[in-house]
């Protein structure tokens, strides 16, 4: 009996396909953990209890902005607030809801500045915002309002109704400046502002 030449043809195409199919499936995991890997990149710069940046993402965020400013001269500016009186929340009324408060001001903070404004988390009751195209008397009359919308801010945490001061001090982008030197300028001038508020 002589072999079928389609038979033949199925043997040799049976173990291209396998291949293939295994190329493909091969494909589809090198995509799905690709993007893994992008999600857990992107949230290696995002506070965990916040869900906004966190100091990392945000001195990448800076270096890019800072980088821009020196190229096309636009203007923008970083404010640093630190919260006042956050800790005695956290030693009167523990840490669960020194963390409700810190929510309720980074919601407060995201709802009042620009869609291009970036809001981070800076450290544990520091926050930073980077604003785009203001130039340093805006920015001042911003931090301003900025205190006062968080000495406005309200978390509830069982029967009480907690609250936080905060001081802001903003400092224009300069170009040529680096990250760390903007941070500590801004810094500094929010150690100001606190220190004239308490004067």
């Amino acid at each position: 009996m002589t072999a079928d030449p389609a038979d033949d043809r199925d043997l040799l195409l049976a173990p291209a396909d396998r291949l293939v199919a295994e190329v493909e499936r091969l494909r589809q995991a090198l995509a799905e953990a690709e993007r893994k890997i992008a999600e857990l990149e992107t949230r290696a710069d995002v506070d965990p209890l916040l869900d906004i940046l966190n100091r990392r993402g945000f001195e990448r965020e800076l270096s890019r902005s800072l980088a821009y400013v020196q190229r096309y001269g636009t203007p923008a500016a970083l404010m640093f607030i630190d919260l006042d009186g956050f800790k005695a929340v956290n030693d009167l009324h523990g840490h669960a809801a020194g963390d409700a408060l810190l929510k309720a001001v980074a919601s407060g903070l995201r709802a009042n500045v620009r869609a291009s404004d970036v809001v981070a988390r800076l450290g544990g009751d520091e926050f930073g915002v980077l604003m785009w195209n203001v130039d340093a008397d805006r920015a001042a009359a911003k931090a301003t309002d900025l205190e006062t919308l968080i000495a406005n801010v309200r978390a509830d945490h069982g029967p009480a109704s907690l609250s936080v001061g905060a001081s802001a001090g903003a400092v224009p982008l300069s170009p040529g400046a680096g990250v760390a030197a903007v941070i500590d300028a801004a810094d500094k001038a929010m150690y100001a502002r606190k220190k004239g508020r308490r004067g």
